[in-house]
């Protein structure tokens, strides 16, 4: 089938050139590959995974380097919490998106029958449906009588004007957008991670090590709306700050507790948190064990 270069098209219209618009238009009969459309497919399971698993693993390393747990605790909480909270996004993604498949198909079925039983009053709809849309009478009948004659078509449009849903592709796989969420999940959560694994044997303060994670999950939600921006066609600056904004809004949902103060040199015993208590375990020749001894 003939189509025109969809990629030559958003450039004219980027730069306002008519005369480039209208070449576009002189179509050829070689196949054009739909790369765009594949990737814009998935890239709002790509954003959701990767936006949430960064700023999932990142609140779990603020909590835990609040805490001043050591670098070990912090990273079996984070690993956990990742791979965790990766599979329950991935596998809610795929459920949902199979779902909302799945209505889509049986309201398009029932349209079908409608369609073969009662066509009349299906075309009375669809007309004052686009005369609520401005078009006249007149046109709208026409135009509606005639996509009639073409049953999947028409069934198409009732189920995109009438219903307000997307017909969903024969190969589309719901599995696959749970896989992209999940991987996307994975890769960006475990940015915030990286500089408690990599700087491991500088043994550098926990303070540090937390600011080197503060800087690389920043970069990174820049990073992945620059990414976005190669499908939505945004400046790759606008899209890039516009995430990092987003992310950044969630820091004071964090709760990040400082420990003491450094200009208290007395030692203290401050109370157990309830990730302490929950990862608290009696020694074999204490009965009271260390956990007492953080609440005197």
């Amino acid at each position: 089938m003939a189509r025109r270069d969809e990629a030559a098209a958003r450039a004219a219209y980027e730069l306002a050139d008519v005369e480039a618009s209208r070449d576009t238009h002189s179509v050829s009969d070689a196949p054009s590959v739909e790369s765009h459309k594949a990737a814009s497919g998935y890239m709002k399971s790509f954003v959701f995974g990767g936006l949430d698993g960064i700023i999932t693993t990142f609140a779990v390393v603020a909590g835990a380097s609040g805490g001043d747990f050591s670098t070990e605790v912090i990273l079996a909480l984070g690993l956990s919490s990742l791979f965790a909270d990766a599979l329950s996004m991935g596998v809610g993604d795929a459920l949902s998106s199979k779902s909302e498949m799945e209505a889509a198909l049986k309201e398009k079925d029932r349209e079908g029958w409608e369609y073969d039983n009662y066509l009349e009053g299906e075309i009375k709809e669809m007309v004052e449906i686009y005369e609520a849309k401005g078009v006249s009478r007149e046109d709208a009948r026409l135009v509606i009588t005639t996509l009639a004659k073409y049953k999947d078509v028409f069934v198409d449009l009732m189920l995109k004007d009438e219903l307000g849903l997307d017909v969903p592709d024969e190969d589309d796989n719901p599995w696959v957008d749970g896989m992209v969420t999940f991987g996307a999940f994975v890769c960006f959560g475990f940015i915030p991670l990286v500089a408690y694994i990599a700087l491991a044997p500088l043994a550098l303060d926990s303070h540090v090590l937390f600011l080197v994670a503060c800087v690389l999950t920043a970069v990174t939600l820049f990073a992945l709306g620059a990414i976005k921006s190669s499908v939505t066609e945004r400046s790759w600056l606008m899209s890039g700050s516009e995430t990092l904004s987003l992310g950044k809004l969630s820091e004071p949902f964090q709760q990040r507790t400082h420990p003491q103060s450094h200009h208290h040199h007395r030692q203290t015993h401050p109370l157990p948190s309830p990730i302490q208590v929950a990862l608290w375990r009696p020694s074999p020749t204490s009965s009271a064990g260390p956990l007492k001894a953080r609440c005197r």
